[in-house]
């Protein structure tokens, strides 16, 4: 079984590959820091939406201490058209001070000390690694939860768990680009409600497809 799955999974990175060598994250960013905050906005709000907030944010905000110096209500003002503005905007007040006490202003770039900072989760911190510095990291979202399933890749029902098996069977070294496939398949081919099977490039490899057309 763990031979079908290899092939299948080289296959699809394959395929991935040649439709789209350079995948990378749809949130519109300047630095490790405006990074970070992008990630942070984008928690139950679309990569579409944090960009049109943040297209004039980050034209003000570029660092730990513009935040602070920008203080939390003009911060909400900003940020008050995506959803949990209010908490956003207290964790980003509170990240950027702790950076400034504790980290010289510089974002860490390892998963134990970015957790510790308010509002990073570990799916924030990965996607921040892998995004900042191409580290082998797997942050599963809602897309590469369902498309990882539904594909027949890993048969799981947690994110924690999907994180676990999708470490073990992807090549360290196209971690982070299939992070990006999955999450961009998810979001355009392979969609919740109505996958557009007939536009997928992996359709013959889906255990989903298949069973449809079984």
């Amino acid at each position: 079984m763990m031979l079908i799955v290899d092939m299948i999974i080289k296959e699809m990175l394959n395929r991935f590959r040649k439709e789209n060598p350079n995948p990378t994250t749809e949130l519109d960013y300047i630095n490790n820091y405006t990074l970070l905050v992008a990630i942070m906005l984008s928690a139950q709000t679309t990569d579409k939406q944090v960009n049109k907030v943040t297209s004039k944010l980050f034209k003000i905000l570029q660092s730990p201490k513009d935040t602070i110096k920008i203080g939390i209500e003009k911060l909400e003002e900003h940020i008050s058209s995506i959803g949990l503005w209010r908490n956003k905007a207290r964790n980003i007040v509170a990240m950027s001070q702790i950076l400034i006490d504790k980290f010289n202003n510089t974002i860490p770039n390892n998963m134990e000390q970015l957790i510790t900072l308010p509002g990073v989760g570990r799916k924030s911190a990965n996607a921040f690694l892998i995004t900042a510095f191409n580290l082998p990291m797997m942050p599963v979202d809602t897309h590469v939860f369902r498309v990882s399933n539904r594909i027949g890749i890993v048969s799981t029902n947690n994110v924690k768990t999907t994180e676990q098996e999708l470490l073990k069977i992807i090549p360290k070294k196209d971690m982070a680009n299939t992070h990006n496939w999955l999450v961009l398949h998810g979001r355009y081919t392979c969609k919740a409600l109505k996958p557009r099977c007939n536009k997928c490039l992996i359709s013959d490899l889906c255990a989903f497809n298949q069973t449809q057309n079984s």
